[in-house]
């Protein structure tokens, strides 16, 4: 229920401090908030709701095959505090580039990478809740080509003080239901392996290098679902750093859903930074 949801939503930003603010884009995770919720608050806490007037979002695309980018057929996205307003002056705009597809309904219905960012968003910038609106984006399996040419797309929007990128990711799906189980036995319990690996993936996307995290992916195939998103972020802020804007990316929290021990575990680690422009 909304009460509640609320409720839960200011319990864990109370418990964060806001140290990046105004962040310009944020990596949050979106499983259930049970798992991550307390996680994504420490990112969340960066949004500065006074400047703020709209909110890309930048979600993966986990149930259908997408080799470009897809736009939303909808007006408003529900949510239990309120409902938020899609742009459709800036979707006319990204639509008329070519480089869009639209999502079903059934797939928007289905997909939870955005979904679970519109609560959180809602409740980051509610004392200004009619004054934004969202531009939500599926980002498909893109080649690094794609990547690149979406960045440069988005830049000119991650330029803008009063824009807000949310870019939608978990960090790595480990266990055999995920047909992934690297194990580097120098660094002890599986479960500290998995979190060097996806602190080395963390320590480049702060390096703000979209080439190395490419590099990263091919070597040792992190299941970091929002890859894509992430990897157009990195586009985008390289292609502003060309035009010799100074722009900082820090991690500000990492979890895991929970600690494995044995081949027969499984879990999903969870990570939450934002980026400043100075």
């Amino acid at each position: 229920t909304g009460p509640q949801l609320n409720a839960q939503l200011e319990g864990w930003l109370s418990q964060v401090q806001s140290t990046k603010r105004p962040a310009r884009a944020i990596i949050a995770p979106h499983a259930g908030y049970t798992y991550c919720g307390s996680c994504a608050a420490h990112a969340y806490k960066q949004v500065d709701p006074n400047i703020t007037r709209k909110i890309f979002i930048l979600g993966p695309s986990h149930h259908v095959p997408l080799s470009r980018c897809a736009l939303s057929s909808v007006d408003i996205y529900r949510t239990p505090l309120y409902d938020l307003r899609i742009d459709q002056k800036i979707y006319g705009e990204l639509w008329k580039t070519g480089m869009f597809e639209r999502m079903s309904l059934q797939t928007d219905e289905d997909e939870h990478s955005i979904e679970m960012h519109l609560p959180y968003t809602a409740k980051a910038m509610e004392s200004h809740k009619d004054e934004f609106t969202i531009i939500p984006v599926l980002v498909g399996a893109l080649s690094e080509a794609k990547e690149q040419e979406f960045g440069k797309l988005f830049s000119k929007y991650l330029a803008d003080p009063s824009n807000l990128f949310v870019v939608s990711s978990d960090f790595c799906h480990w266990g055999q239901r995920f047909r992934y189980s690297y194990y580097d036995e120098s660094q002890g319990e599986i479960y500290r392996s998995i979190e060097h690996l996806d602190k080395m993936g963390m320590n480049i996307i702060e390096q703000l290098d979209p080439v190395s995290f490419s590099n990263y992916l091919k070597k040792y195939h992190n299941t970091i679902c929002g890859r894509h998103p992430i990897g157009v972020l990195l586009n985008a802020i390289n292609e502003l750093q060309k035009n010799g804007m100074n722009m900082s990316f820090s991690f500000l929290n990492y979890a895991q859903s929970s600690q494995c021990r044995n081949w027969q575990d499984s879990s999903v680690s969870y990570a939450a930074g934002a980026l400043m422009v100075h």
